[in-house]
């Protein structure tokens, strides 16, 4: 497994160029970045054939490829459900494999889970796959630490995806404790926290896909970027940029963690890797929480979802 893991979803975006995304993937292989993170429902399944066409030839054996699945999104690209019951899995798993032009998969989880279903029968169905050669491993994200025992008790989780920045270390009470406890690595996602650490970010900026993150509604934005602003000293006395410095807090946080970086140009790519070699002592990490503290965020990072009988309960 690499260090730095590559979230392959915004290569989707109506933005994004096709040809500089593969590049990118290539690119992220070449430098040692194996882990291609992707879902079943980005843009209804196109990002798994675009990573289908980046890994065609020898690129598969150097790729470790983690799919999500169960995701019901409309045709507007608006998530409004799940779908996770037993007997849907490998039917989701056929297509997959279809769109990806692959033999297997090295890691299936469910994007969610849904309260109705035991998790123990979720994690069941992807074990008779496993079983049958065409998964390798499985991943779970987004679930309590009870959840995840539950999980590891029916089969080993090899990697469990969960989101983790500086402005959302919930994981840390319980969830990353318990991972360590049965030997389930974390992967990552939402490091740079919906863009906030990305460090270009101002309150004037129209970016409709966060609009319904608490962190930038108008009565949290400003305090936010006043934390942010902290971080930036940090990062220029380090001569880093904010989102450097950021992926590796986490990178320091723990070996057995795997930051996912969003690159879909090279040149990004090429930026966020340079977290990798950031050096950070104890008293850097704790001097970085320090310009960012837990009390002083205003507004959450992610909208806590759940679903019970495939629908979202809040």
């Amino acid at each position: 497994m690499s260090k730095l893991g590559l979230g392959c979803g915004r290569m989707s975006n109506a933005n994004s160029d096709r040809r500089e995304s593969i590049a990118t993937i290539h690119a992220a292989l070449v430098a040692g970045i194996t882990h291609l993170n992707t879902a079943d429902f980005y843009t209804s399944g196109h990002n798994e054939m675009l990573i289908g066409e980046a890994l065609k030839g020898s690129n598969r054996d150097k790729a470790f490829l983690s799919v999500k699945f169960g995701a019901l999104v409309a045709p507007n690209g608006a998530m409004y459900g799940l779908d996770v019951r037993p007997q849907h899995i490998k039917n989701y798993v056929a297509y997959t494999l279809k769109r990806l032009n692959v033999e297997y998969i090295d890691l299936y989880q469910p994007a969610r889970i849904d309260l109705a279903i035991p998790v123990e029968e979720t994690i069941g169905a992807i074990a008779d796959l496993v079983q049958a050669g065409y998964v390798k491993h499985i991943g779970i994200t987004q679930v309590d630490d009870n959840t995840l025992r539950k999980a590891h008790a029916v089969h080993p989780i090899k990697l469990a995806e969960y989101q983790y920045s500086l402005f959302n270390r919930s994981i840390e009470k319980d969830i990353l404790p318990a991972a360590r406890e049965l030997g389930i690595e974390v992967v990552a996602f939402g490091t740079l926290a919906h863009g906030l650490l990305g460090g270009t970010w101002s309150k004037d900026k129209v970016d409709h896909s966060n609009a319904y993150i608490p962190l930038f509604a108008k009565e949290n934005i400003d305090t936010n970027l006043a934390l942010v602003e902290a971080l930036r000293e940090i990062a220029a006395a380090k001569q880093m940029t904010v989102a450097q410095l950021a992926v590796a807090w986490v990178l320091a946080k723990g070996d057995d963690i795997i930051p996912l970086i969003g690159a879909r140009k090279v040149n990004q790519l090429q930026e966020s890797m340079k977290s990798l070699d950031v050096r950070l002592t104890e008293r850097d990490v704790q001097s970085i929480e320090e310009a960012i503290p837990e009390t002083k965020i205003a507004g959450g990072s992610f909208p806590q979802m759940k679903f019970k009988n495939g629908v979202v309960i809040r």
